[in-house]
């Protein structure tokens, strides 16, 4: 904010025409700058942020030819020596002033009566300058400058230098202006460094698709099956914009990962009946070859750029199940009858796990889709409700019910990353009071203080297996829901009651997790922590 205010001070003094003109009065204060000694380089950004903000509006044509001038007696200064600012002030003045050659040529000339300099050695001046920026490794400020005053001195050797020393936005800015030729040795060196996405990058903007097509595809790939990897899946299949052999990758990434719904709806979007036959022999090595003969490229050896064909699939993992948590049942809960009975048995349980699912939307700037389903487990019986149809129908019951269970102070409600979730809610069903209020609940992220991995990350280290998060950001609004589906979000819910149940286990002390319970009331601006009785917490273990 203080440099915003001090950059506006800058600019109404340019409005104020300071003579011999805004621009070249920019310059001479680039030569008193670096009398501020450490407060030189904030100083030096601020005065010319504020030129480049000013030039955007207006300049004389005057005042234009005189700053260049003005600008190239400044760069010879600073070449010389005569007066210090680093490099990237340097890259700023060529920017702004648009310095060229001509004008580098006037200012040697200007001062060659009082130094051994002589006119018509501006090149010279500049591929010295050059060099020396080179020989420090300075490589983005020397590329500018043969960029700028168009040095065509400098070859592949130069190139794969900047490679080599990592600086590759320098090393794609010198093979940019040096054409094609050099851009395709950039692109075959970034393949051999596996930089794919760089490759992938300069082969887009730089129109070498014809020259790549190997590469290109390769990449494609390689996006999709992170996208894949994500749960992702519709926006891979708005990436493959319709291109037939990446839409069978997709399939074989979803044959990977044992979505079979997702192949299903591929196969039958696309027509790629082909792929069916195989499905249910369920022969991986079936697709490998199948999409090695359309000249896909899958390539067994070569692990890091797409999937190889093995016998435990990379996508799938070790996977909890809920035969593994010993869950009796999944009830899905639609009607009022249903939600009643949903309620009367949570009611009689002391802890439980919460969850919500939404359909995603990968539309920029769009609002976020109303959550469809909510899910609530105790210990080995997992209830999911379809908010969308229950507020539909029964909004006053749905409300009723729903405020029973999360402001009980007698239940423990466990979540992960809740307080999203419950915004989320409220956010979808405004007029409900329920999701406005809570008491009693437990985020169990605040526990283990996890980054990496999120739920599925953490069911992993406690409980030995992850969560296939394959169907995260699959269809919720779809009705029927998939039997994978409804494991998915089981699963979600249940896994925290076990989580939690080791606890003590983990070697965590009671009074830490019970520090990290939380209420909320709608008046209240924060959300209030309180320790509970020990009695009301405790999990009664023939409780379900």
């Amino acid at each position: 904010m203080k440099f915003r205010a001090l950059q506006h001070q800058v600019y109404l003094v340019l409005h104020n025409d300071p003579k011999p003109g805004p621009a070249t009065f920019i310059v001479q204060c680039l030569y008193v700058s670096p009398l501020f000694e450490d407060h030189s380089q904030g100083f030096t950004h601020l005065i010319i942020s504020a030129l480049r903000r000013f030039l955007k509006r207006s300049t004389t044509s005057e005042d234009s030819l005189e700053m260049k001038d003005s600008a190239a007696h400044l760069l010879v200064d600073i070449i010389r020596g005569q007066i210090y600012h680093d490099e990237k002030i340097v890259m700023k003045v060529l920017e702004i002033f648009d310095v060229k050659i001509t004008n580098i040529e006037k200012a040697l000339c200007k001062i060659k009566e009082k130094v051994d300099l002589s006119c018509g050695m501006a090149k010279e001046f500049v591929k010295q300058y050059i060099l020396e920026l080179v020989e420090s490794q300075l490589y983005m400020t020397a590329v500018t400058l043969i960029e700028n005053f168009s040095i065509f001195h400098y070859d592949q050797s130069f190139l794969l230098d900047m490679i080599k020393s990592n600086q590759f936005k320098a090393a794609e800015k010198f093979a940019t202006f040096m054409g094609k030729p050099m851009l395709s040795v950039l692109v075959e060196e970034f393949i051999e460094r596996n930089m794919l996405k760089d490759a992938y990058e300069i082969i887009k903007k730089n129109n070498l698709k014809q020259d790549f097509p190997d590469v290109y595809k390769r990449c494609k790939e390689s996006s999709l099956k992170s996208l894949a990897e994500k749960g992702c899946w519709d926006v891979a299949e708005a990436r493959t914009n319709n291109d037939r052999q990446l839409m069978e990758y997709l399939v074989y990434l979803a044959m990977e990962a044992g979505y079979s719904e997702k192949v299903d709806e591929l196969c039958d979007r696309y027509s790629l009946d082909k792929f069916l036959d195989i499905k249910e022999s369920t022969q991986l090595e079936s697709v490998y070859c199948l999409l090695s003969a359309t000249s896909f490229s899958v390539d067994k050896h070569d692990a890091a750029l797409c999937p190889v064909v093995p016998e435990t699939s990379i996508l799938q993992g070790r996977y909890l199940c809920l035969d593994e948590l010993l869950v009796e049942d999944i009830i899905w809960v639609d009607e009022v009858e249903g939600l009643l009975d949903a309620t009367c048995h949570i009611e009689g349980v002391k802890v439980v796990g919460v969850d919500c699912e939404w359909k995603p939307n990968y539309v920029k700037g769009s609002k976020p889709n109303k959550v469809s389903i909510m899910q609530i487990a105790s210990e080995k019986m997992v209830f999911i409700l379809d908010l969308i149809k229950l507020h539909r129908e029964v909004p006053d019951i749905l409300d009723d019910c729903l405020a029973r269970i999360l402001l009980s102070p007698r239940i423990l409600k466990l979540g992960y990353n809740f307080q999203c979730d419950i915004k989320q809610l409220a956010h979808s069903y405004e007029e409900l009071k329920c999701f406005k209020n809570y008491e009693m609940l437990l985020d169990i992220q605040n526990i283990f203080k996890e980054p990496r991995g999120g739920l599925a990350g953490l069911a992993e280290k406690i409980l030995g297996a992850g969560l296939n998060k394959t169907r995260r950001n699959s269809n919720w609004e779809q009705r029927p829901l998939t039997p994978n589906q409804l494991e998915y979000a089981a699963l979600d819910a249940v896994v925290l009651v076990h989580i939690f149940r080791r606890l003590p286990g983990q070697g965590h002390d009671k009074s830490e997790w019970k520090s990290c319970i939380v209420s909320h009331t709608e008046n209240t601006k924060k959300s209030k922590k309180f320790a509970p009785k020990v009695e009301q917490t405790e999990i009664a273990t023939n409780k379900h």
